[in-house]
């Protein structure tokens, strides 16, 4: 049993793994305790519920692609190369997941949205919220994009949310297949997206 310290990391990293790998509905408190080595009873020392569970689980998560993505788009690479490494780094990430399993995982965002968004209105509106920080940060390289040109969006928050929404079908396309090759227009369909210009056009 890991030292009570860290049981509560030990039970965290168990979900997200078993989330990932299953869903949540089918998981029991039982079987995630027993992946993270540690007895029942501490589950509700730390967590109140499977729910409050999840709920970590999806701010951890949240926390680490933040990170990531403000790394990559708050960059002083030009706009549409910022935007770029994002898809990059999705398809890098989705491609070491299935080296590492031998299968694609999708996004977990994604995922639980099909799954939970309808039974829980606390992971509903927890979603919400890091779908809406998401576009937001792609706006912010759309409104840079347009102001040199480079773009010709009308309304930027709809096309931040386009961007966004693309970027999640095709990571649920490469999980349903399996298939990493369903990311590869993922680049230029966000360029006719966005009406990009060519660099002689601008």
């Amino acid at each position: 049993m890991g030292r009570t310290s860290d049981a509560g990391e030990r039970i965290l990293a168990a979900a997200r793994s078993l989330i990932e790998l299953r869903g949540y509905s089918a998981l029991g408190v039982a079987e995630i305790c027993k992946a993270a080595g540690v007895p029942k009873g501490s589950f509700y020392y730390f967590y109140a519920s499977k729910e409050a569970l999840v709920l970590a689980v999806i701010d951890e998560h949240w926390a680490s692609q933040e990170r990531s993505w403000r790394r990559i788009l708050d960059g002083e690479a030009e706009p549409l190369q910022r935007l770029r490494r994002v898809f990059e780094e999705t398809t890098a990430t989705q491609s070491a997941g299935q080296q590492s399993c031998g299968t694609i995982s999708g996004c977990l965002f994604g995922n639980l949205t099909l799954e939970m968004s309808n039974q829980t209105e606390a992971i509903r509106g927890r979603l919400q919220e890091i779908f809406d920080a998401q576009i937001d940060l792609v706006e912010a390289v759309i409104v840079e994009a347009l102001a040199r040109g480079e773009v010709t969006v009308g309304d930027t928050r709809e096309a931040a949310r386009s961007v966004v929404a693309q970027l999640e079908g095709h990571v649920l396309f490469a999980k349903l297949y399996n298939d990493t090759e369903r990311l590869g227009p993922l680049w230029a369909n966000c360029l006719a997206l966005l009406g990009a210009r060519t660099p002689a056009e601008v």
